[in-house]
């Protein structure tokens, strides 16, 4: 099978250069030509998408060569892509920076070449003329597998600073497809942790994505950007599907003991992309009904479409609820997903809230599955900041002013709702908070990178955790979490 979705990834010299700016003014001018949008960005970022999905009324979706490897980066591309006109690949930091010490690994470069797409360098011109011909050469040249189609100059000052800036180009033979004025900021504001998601901004968000795209459409040659995307090459690959995927897994495991059994505590031998065949089985045959509720709302805004995409593949009803508004969980509640945000923020709200932290509670000691991604896990603890949360972990969190980045590569230490013990996984973690402790008596997770260390929290039918986790990487692990439903 054969694809060629037309399709552009957006990069940068470096971060800061408006890759943001460009990518989602691209996708928000080209929808309002009546184009359907497919819009993606390279990376783990949760923030970007939700700008994406406005600006083109689909779904934002990431490809991360490092979480999911780099075969799934093509199928997971084509599965978001599917019945669109064109397709806007939103890159990540340089265009060259991936995982740290992995070489290309993960970088916009390494997600170029696997879905075979022209690039386009946004570079910030403010402070340079001929020598951005230089700059541009250097990046189009550095690996002769990445096709860098054109430019847009953006942060340019005048007439005649745009002149010299063409100038410079043409004489390197390299397209110039738009030049953005140096103007005030687009109010996209930011905090600790980057932009400030849509789902907080309501309408500054809609009024920034419009500033976004009528500064494209008015300074960049979307029909010559349109004609560079329709070169992309096709791609021999089929799309992604959850249902497929589920339905090809092995078979199902042994009982699991109960939770809380020890593993090594270092990873077994194989593939850290692939794991091991006891989290796998066939699609259970889950009663209709059968509800596992999705954290949502302004202080849960970080998931992956893919996890409620594979939950309902895996028999469940997939049901949203916002812990800031709503005082209970949706009726007949068998499981639980709270995913990434920005409880600290919402602590007060999320605090006030104390017949849904009384039910999360509840649902805990029944032995229910609740899996929990950083925010999540910070909301199941007994405090944030001195208010009080969900108390289902004997532990507390709070903010501080270092930041914890980085991919991790991990293993499952103890059995759960989620995995059994050594299982291999790749995860992401983004935050500004610490949890005390750092581990449960049962841990959650055996990470060696930057320091070995257990944590995380895994009791009844609990997993919490720092690490956000793409289970497109191990579709096993939605599986296992609906049959944990079915039977707890």
């Amino acid at each position: 099978m054969t694809s060629s979705v037309p399709r552009l990834v957006i990069a940068a010299p470096s971060s800061g250069s408006g890759k943001t700016t460009v990518a989602t003014g691209l996708m928000a001018a080209f929808a309002a030509r009546g184009l359907a949008v497919s819009p993606h960005k390279v990376g783990p970022d949760y923030i970007d998408p939700g700008y994406h999905a406005l600006a083109s009324g689909r779904v934002g979706r990431n490809l991360d060569a490092y979480l999911c490897g780099p075969e799934l980066v093509a199928p997971l591309f084509l599965h978001g892509a599917r019945g669109c006109d064109i397709a806007v690949v939103e890159g990540v930091m340089g265009m060259f920076d991936g995982a740290a010490g992995e070489g290309e690994l993960a970088s916009t470069a390494h997600v170029a070449k696997l879905l075979r797409a022209p690039v386009v360098l946004v570079v910030d011109a403010s402070s340079q003329s001929r020598s951005v011909a230089a700059l541009v050469h250097g990046f189009a040249s550095w690996d002769p597998e990445v096709r860098v189609g054109g430019v847009i100059l953006n942060k340019v000052a005048s007439d005649r600073h745009e002149a010299l800036l063409r100038e410079a180009l043409e004489s390197a033979g390299v397209p110039v497809f738009g030049v953005l004025r140096r103007v005030a900021q687009v109010d996209t504001p930011s905090r600790h942790l980057g932009l400030v998601p849509v789902a907080e901004r309501r309408g500054a968000a809609v009024d920034a994505v419009a500033a976004m795209a009528e500064q494209v459409r008015a300074g960049c040659d979307l029909d010559g950007l349109v004609s560079l995307a329709r070169g992309a090459g096709a791609l021999s690959c089929a799309a992604w599907d959850a249902a497929e995927v589920l339905a090809s897994s092995p078979p199902p495991p042994l009982p699991v003991p109960s939770p809380g059994a020890a593993a090594p505590s270092t990873p077994p031998g194989g593939s850290a992309l692939r794991p091991t065949s006891a989290l796998e089985g066939p699609r259970p045959q889950t009663p209709d009904g059968l509800v596992v509720a999705v954290a949502g709302g302004p202080a849960f805004t970080f998931s992956y479409a893919e996890h409620s995409e594979l939950l309902a593949a895996a028999g469940a009803e997939v049901v949203p609820f916002d812990p800031l508004r709503d005082e209970q969980l949706p009726d007949g509640t068998a499981g639980l997903v709270i995913g990434g945000g920005f409880p600290e923020v919402y602590a007060a709200e999320l605090s006030a809230n104390e017949p849904l932290r009384k039910a999360v509670s509840a649902l805990a000691e029944t032995g229910a599955p609740v899996a929990a991604e950083c925010a999540g896990l910070l909301y199941l603890c007994r405090e944030l900041d001195g208010q009080p949360m969900c108390g289902v972990l004997d532990a507390s969190a709070r903010m501080e002013e270092r930041l914890t980045l980085g991919y991790r590569d991990a293993v499952a230490v103890s059995d759960s709702s989620l995995a059994v013990a050594g299982t291999r996984m790749r995860g992401h973690e983004f935050h500004r908070t610490v949890v005390e402790p750092e581990a449960g008596d049962a841990a959650a997770w055996g990470v060696r990178v930057p320091r070995r260390r257990l944590e995380g929290f895994v009791q009844r039918g609990v997993h919490a955790s720092y690490l956000h986790t793409h289970w497109a990487s191990v579709p096993g692990v939605a599986r296992r979490f609906v049959e944990r439903c079915r039977t707890s």
